[in-house]
């Protein structure tokens, strides 16, 4: 334990910055830990008083006195968890392994505490008599199944058991994270000779060469970040190299070093179904959907059967059609493998459409693209963003904005933080670099990532609830995706693009011809990518609707779980599972299926859009009050009906994708 007083800890007490901000430049490892510590204290004593409480349980002494607990110790926490994915080193790591399973306990403490549990169920036992407003209702509701659903319910041996079993699963998924972003970062491939970077562009060889040159090696270095990993698998003429590259980054974790993840997958898929089995559900799955808008594994594999069903004759096609150009170039017997599917589809994207990522990059500048889709924000909801560098920040690339709503009203800080570090995950923001001679350039897909990540940065912004557990974010996970991908759509509006796309060098105005080309390319492969999307959906489920212990192969039974999705050769060593952070590690385990869903419901709400107008202030007053500021104050599916005046359908997406006319 460190000596650290409390008046040197930046976390208790107020802080003292800018709209109250995190102190990030006063913040060392070594003050977590006592945090935590005293948050704890401080959650639990706060527990006890209402326990002690001797007036009758009541919404107030009770529901609101629980939802008001454990303020330093939420606030210490969101902080590490944040730094632990955007910001993590050795140090971190090693007290995450102290601190999760601490974390564990304490929630576990709190739900199975039976007096508190009395209390909560005797409120929730005369809630059709008190007058409640409908997020009272809601908090009320969410307080009672949050208890039952992590084992109030559970009695002797079976409540010891819940919290071994809770302790570990919180160890296991903290170690697979971690040895997913080890391997990552332990992996480059140097280049040496000038001709094996053949065909790719001077931008990515400029960031291998800076890459090589900052640990002082000689030639041109490759990772399996996105930035570095996308554009050689895209570009490079080099097969062997594809493959070689490829192969690292397919494998990673299977390996036989410390970081190898095939046991701890099936203890983390093993453990879940051991918990779910435990509370009475019959697997993983039937215990998540419960509170989802799916509500059942059924609901879910009718939504990928549809799916599969209208995308896999498309697929065939594309697949076939990259095949052909293929062998035009190499000969007959050549089969396009997953290493090259990459490669020939930019090559025949540019051949039918006269478009490829590196057209466009020098229109999209990075603090142009910024000014974009904050402008959008601008026209769609007439707030405004600011930059302030008195707001302290947890790395020197990061940038803090002030955010004002259209009345001027302060309302939230927005941090943006663009490029890949050593201490940031894959899966968040992780767009090209500037080089020496460059500003940072993004490709189309990094301008459409950003959308989608500045959409759910949206749905906390104006977040407006009185509860911060129903605040924001915190909705049904396939619910949550929607205010995301809803505004990736804006990426292929002229109106849009012509705001902020202007090439870095000359200020030209992103041509209406490259507009259109690319419009008319946005469909491109389109049912491939769906059914990649499936394919890690049905894996997911395959994972979570287990319920006797796996103890298989790890690879074989990915690979037959998914076969129905696959349309590339399969490549027997590849393995998805030992580094699919999202259901492993992350909070979509039974939940991948969530992008689908959610893409069906954007498409559906963006149509709406498209009728009115994509800047209508009217469906985006509406959007905002019935979806971006209701958080999860109300069942999602009556605050899309409330917008949109009808349920969704998977029309929209499939005439949206030119699957159906």
């Amino acid at each position: 334990m460190s000596n650290i007083t409390n008046a040197q800890n930046p976390f208790y007490g107020q802080y003292h910055t800018p709209h109250g901000t995190v102190p990030f430049d006063r913040i060392e490892t070594e003050h977590y830990e006592p945090a935590i510590l005293e948050g704890i204290k401080l959650q639990n004593a706060e527990i006890e008083a209402i326990i002690q409480n001797p007036e009758k349980a009541d919404f107030s002494n009770t529901i609101e006195a629980f939802e008001a607990s454990g303020e330093l110790l939420d606030k210490v926490v969101a902080v590490f968890g944040n730094m632990l994915s955007a910001e993590t080193n050795d140090d971190l790591q090693e007290l995450a392994q102290k601190i999760m399973p601490l974390l564990s306990e304490h929630s576990n403490n709190i739900t199975l505490n039976e007096k508190l549990f009395a209390r909560v169920k005797e409120v929730y036992n005369q809630k059709e008599t008190l007058q409640l407003t409908q997020e009272q209702k809601q908090l009320l509701e969410n307080a009672y199944n949050s208890f039952i659903r992590h084992g109030a319910n559970l009695e002797g041996e079976a409540r010891e058991e819940y919290r071994r079993l809770t302790t570990e699963l919180s160890k296991l998924t903290l170690t697979f994270s971690e040895n997913n972003l080890k391997e990552t970062n332990a992996y480059q491939m140097l280049l040496t000779k000038k001709e094996s970077l053949a065909g790719l562009p001077e931008i990515i060889i400029e960031a291998a060469a800076e890459t090589a040159k900052n640990e002082e090696k000689e030639g041109w270095a490759f990772t399996l970040h996105a930035p570095s990993y996308i554009p050689f698998m895209t570009y490079s003429d080099n097969r062997d190299l594809r493959q070689k590259l490829y192969m690292a980054y397919n494998t990673k974790c299977t390996h036989d070093n410390e970081f190898n993840n095939i046991d701890i997958v099936k203890k983390i898929a093993n453990t879940r179904m051991k918990i779910a089995q435990l509370l009475g559900y019959k697997d993983y799955a039937e215990y998540t959907l419960k509170k989802r808008m799916a509500e059942n594994s059924k609901s879910v594999y009718k939504l990928l059967n549809q799916l599969l069903e209208a995308y896999t004759p498309t697929a065939q096609q594309e697949y076939k059609e990259i095949q052909e150009l293929a062998r035009e170039e190499q000969g007959a017997d050549f089969v396009v493998m997953p290493w090259d599917w990459s490669y020939y589809s930019n090559k025949l994207k540019d051949k039918k459409f006269n478009i490829n990522e590196e057209m466009l990059r020098p229109y999209f500048e990075l603090e142009q693209v910024k000014k974009g889709v904050f402008g959008l924000a601008e026209k769609l909801y007439g707030i405004t963003f600011r930059k302030n560098t008195e707001i302290p920040v947890y790395h020197k690339e990061v940038e803090a904005f002030e955010v004002f709503d259209k009345d001027g009203k302060f309302l939230a800080v927005l941090y943006t933080d663009f490029h890949p570090s050593p201490g940031k995950r894959a899966g968040v923001m992780n767009f090209t670099k500037p080089t020496e001679n460059k500003p940072a350039l993004l490709t189309f897909n990094e301008v459409e990532t950003f959308l989608h990540e500045f959409g759910h940065s949206l749905h906390g912004m104006f977040a407006n609830s009185t509860y911060r557990s129903l605040s924001g974010t915190n909705v049904y996970w396939d619910f949550v995706e929607l205010p995301s991908q809803i505004m990736e759509n804006f990426a292929i509006e002229k109106d849009f693009l012509n705001t902020f796309a202007r090439h870095y060098q000359t200020g030209e105005v992103l041509p209406d011809e490259l507009i259109k080309r690319l419009v008319d390319a946005s469909n491109f492969n389109v049912a491939y990518a769906c059914l990649r999307q499936i394919s890690f959906g049905l894996l997911d489920m395959a994972w979570y609707t287990h319920n006797t212990p796996f103890e298989g192969d790890v690879k074989a039974y990915e690979q037959e779980a998914w076969k129905d999705a696959q349309i590339l050769p399969v490549v027997q060593e590849a393995c998805m599972s030992t580094q699919f952070s999202h259901i492993f590690a992350g909070g979509y385990a039974a939940g991948y299926y969530s992008y689908k869903w959610a893409e069906v419901l954007d498409a559906d709400a963006f149509s709406l859009f498209k009728q009115k107008g994509i800047f209508n202030q009217e469906v985006a007053d509406s959007f905002r009050n019935n979806i971006l500021s209701k958080g999860g104050t109300e069942h999602p599916m009556i605050l899309y009906k409330r917008f949109r005046g009808q349920e969704p359908s998977i029309d929209a997406l499939l005439i949206r994708n030119g699957i159906k006319k």
